[in-house]
């Protein structure tokens, strides 16, 4: 069984507006919706849990899973104070048959359905897989004082995406153990590196953008409607 955790509690300060950039609509559905429905349509996905904050519940039951008929969604889950808390949460209400659970943005909508497959399948042969794409500039380290460190190679550097898929024992035993030694990671694979499980990254889409800022919003109109090389959102 296949389970995706679509964690949608942020509130969304960097958006800079007053509802949380998750709920925030287009095209008379918000942008949650859109992202659950890429894996509603995904034939390999069986279990759809959504975290969000305890205010917004009752709208996602309402205007998002119940108005657009998402029948794979079986919980939805309050969040905590940290995104590690909340997706923590959403693997305590997996059903006990998950054998493979994956981790993804609320508000990254343009998510191939080719690449939730390459994931769930990357998971069940290397236990551990992340969606990634090649950085395109030239990253610097910085020091404290903003003086260049070093150069990486770019050859070797990749962005981090979601979902992020792992077989469920590895997942939830990287998250005990993160909470029992008070690691906070800012990603799901950052906790399974800490219990020593080797990921392998999976190449994914440069389309498969987290809608972060107003920026990003006019990249969000340019996709709406549209069917190309990417799918139609």
């Amino acid at each position: 069984m296949n389970t995706v955790i679509i964690v949608a509690a942020g509130k969304g300060n960097r958006m800079g507006t007053e509802i949380s950039k998750q709920f925030l609509e287009y095209n008379g559905k918000p942008i949650l919706c859109y992202t659950i429905e890429k894996f509603q349509n995904c034939n390999l996905i069986d279990e759809i849990i959504v975290v969000t904050s305890d205010e917004n519940v009752n709208f996602c039951k309402k205007e998002i899973i119940e108005k657009h008929k998402l029948h794979k969604v079986t919980s939805i889950v309050v969040g905590g104070s940290e995104r590690q808390h909340s997706v923590y949460k959403g693997l305590m209400a997996c059903n006990p048959k998950t054998e493979i659970v994956l981790v993804h943005d609320g508000v990254r909508p343009f998510i191939r359905s080719e690449d939730i497959i390459k994931t769930i399948n990357g998971a069940k042969e290397f236990h551990a897989c992340i969606l990634a794409v090649k950085v395109k500039d030239t990253i610097k380290v910085g020091t404290d004082h903003h003086f260049v460190l070093n150069t990486p190679n770019r050859e070797c550097l990749w962005s981090i995406q979601t979902p992020q898929s792992f077989q469920y024992g590895i997942i939830r035993r990287a998250y005990e153990y993160a909470f029992k030694n008070n690691f906070l990671g800012t990603d799901d694979s950052m906790l399974v590196e800490q219990i020593g499980v080797k990921i392998k990254i999976i190449e994914g889409s440069f389309s498969n953008i987290k809608i972060t800022t107003k920026e990003d919003l006019i990249y969000l109109d340019a996709f709406l409607g549209l069917t190309n090389e990417y799918g139609s959102i």
